[in-house]
C-alpha cells in the first residue's frame, strides 16, 4: 500500500468532526466555568476579603469543585461536550491532578497516588517553573543595565 492509498484510506475511514459545533460548546461552558469563578469570587468579596485574598478563595474553590466533580465521575462526563472548555481554566489542571491519584489508588498512597499523581501535571509544573526561571534571570540581567 503506497502512502497515498493510506492517506485516502484513513480519510475514509476517520469521522469527521463536528469543529464549529466542538468550539462553541467549549466557549460556551468554558464561560459558564468562568462565570462561576466571578461569582464565587464575588461572594467572597461580599464576606469582605480583599480583592487578593477573594481571587486566592476562588481559585482555591474552582480546584476542590472540580477535584470533587471528578472523584464523583462527573467531570468527564461534562469534559465530553466541552471539550477544550474545561480543559484550560485552572480547573482542568485540577482535573488532571486528582483523576491521576484516583486510577493509581489501588497501588497504595505511596507507590500509586504519590508517585504518579503528577504524570500527566507535572511537564506543566516543571516548564511553568523553568520559564518562570529563566524570565526572572533575564529580567534580572536587564534590570542590571
Amino acid at each position: 500500500m503506497t502512502p497515498r492509498q493510506y492517506a485516502r484510506l484513513v480519510k475514509e475511514i476517520s469521522p469527521n468532526s463536528p469543529m464549529g459545533k466542538n468550539c462553541l460548546n467549549a466557549f460556551w461552558i468554558g464561560g459558564l466555568i468562568c462565570a462561576l469563578g466571578q461569582l464565587i469570587k464575588n461572594g467572597y468579596l461580599a464576606l469582605e476579603l480583599s480583592e487578593k485574598a477573594a481571587s486566592t478563595a476562588m481559585s482555591m474553590t474552582l480546584v476542590a469543585l472540580s477535584a470533587l466533580l471528578t472523584g464523583l465521575s462527573l467531570y468527564d462526563n461534562i469534559a465530553k461536550h466541552a471539550g477544550a472548555g474545561t480543559l484550560v481554566p485552572i480547573t482542568g489542571f485540577a482535573n488532571a491532578v486528582s483523576s491521576a491519584a484516583l486510577e493509581f489508588k489501588t497501588e497504595g498512597f505511596i507507590l500509586g497516588v504519590g508517585a504518579k499523581i503528577f504524570t500527566i501535571a507535572g511537564p506543566v509544573i516543571v516548564y511553568g517553573v523553568s520559564a518562570s526561571v529563566v524570565y526572572g534571570l533575564i529580567y534580572w540581567i536587564t534590570t542590571l543595565f
